[in-house]
């Protein structure tokens, strides 16, 4: 048996036969703290192993992507969408030449910053902050001072505009696959998610959606990656096939219509936003009693709490509300 060992000079040297358009991991921007280089893993690769080894993305696998807490074992989880995404991403990426570890780097942190309840939890806490509260930019926070990973400049801006209301877009073609990447994956699997929690049935989508897509969860995956290819090989640019990208922003539309804001969803939205403003406001009047692991001490007491809440996973804010609001007494 014989084995080649793959330095990190090695790699870097493999990166060379990427498309022009790749990100190079020896040319990146760098890191905030100026480290020495691995001996075997590129700069994007150590940034994603940190990524995978943190806290703030163990907390992922009890934060909600659609449905609040729900009961089944086969709901996506924020954590299930990101490996989904991750894995998306990287397909996409070596299809075209692209940075795959920067790729999965930027989409395995994605999400770390995310609140609990899912977007509810961002409209929850805009007030707060006077505007809007991103999840993107808590992301990066949240690896920059609560957890701080010292990831280099490709990745944070990566994270930071993985969302598609974020502006500027990514620098580079990798961060802007994440963005596809995240949209396929969410949309796909919300839709599962969505008929086998009996609020959709397969004959509610239109047929427009299986005539483009086809009629399973791995065909509609495979059509959209298959149409960021090749839109972005005849574009120049990371995009997809106009066709797809039409028929993919209406089944956006629908899933709004259908499920995000269905009735029921609004009342579960209603009772999420009490939950975490309740919990904000508890801890903004006493930050003394965060814990220390989740405390920024430089931060102002409503940041503090912002910063500890929006970490909790929903099942914790939701006991926590329980331990703090509830009355005493009652079964």
């Amino acid at each position: 048996m014989s084995f080649v060992e793959r330095t990190r000079i090695v790699r870097e040297q493999e990166e060379e036969r990427l498309a022009p358009a790749a990100t190079r991991s020896e040319a990146s921007a760098g890191r905030a703290i100026v480290e020495p280089p691995d001996d075997y893993r590129t700069a994007f690769e150590r940034d994603r192993d940190r990524i995978l080894h943190s806290k703030a993305f163990r907390r992922l696998k009890h934060k909600t992507q659609v449905f609040i807490n729900p009961d089944g074992d086969h709901f996506v989880t924020r954590l299930s969408h990101t490996l989904a995404a991750t894995q998306v991403g990287r397909a996409m990426a070596a299809a075209l030449g692209l940075n795959e570890a920067l790729t999965e780097a930027i989409c395995l942190g994605h999400d770390v910053g995310h609140s609990p309840f899912g977007h509810t939890g961002e409209e929850a806490l805009a007030p707060y902050v006077g505007g809007i509260w991103l999840h993107s930019m808590q992301s990066v926070r949240v690896v920059t001072v609560l957890e701080p990973l010292n990831l280099t400049a490709e990745v944070l801006d990566g994270i930071r505009a993985h969302s598609w209301r974020v502006t500027p877009p990514p620098r580079t073609p990798e961060g802007a696959l994440c963005r596809f990447a995240d949209r396929i994956a969410y949309l796909t699997h919300d839709v599962a998610d969505a008929i086998r929690a009996g609020v959709l049935t397969e004959s509610d989508l239109p047929e427009r959606f299986h005539r483009v897509f086809g009629r399973s969860s791995r065909e509609w995956i495979d059509t959209m990656i298959r149409a960021v290819i090749a839109g972005s090989l005849r574009g120049g640019v990371v995009t997809m096939q106009g066709d797809v990208l039409e028929a993919m922003h209406e089944l956006r539309t629908f899933m709004f219509e259908r499920v995000y804001l269905r009735p029921e969803a609004e009342r579960q939205k209603e009772r999420a936003i009490v939950i975490i403003r309740d919990l904000v406001d508890h801890f903004t009047e006493t930050a003394e009693s965060i814990p220390t692991t989740y405390r920024h001490d430089d931060a102002d007491p409503v940041t503090q709490a912002i910063d500890y809440v929006s970490g909790m996973t929903d099942r914790f804010a939701l006991h926590l509300h329980d331990e703090l609001f509830r009355p005493k007494g009652l079964d």
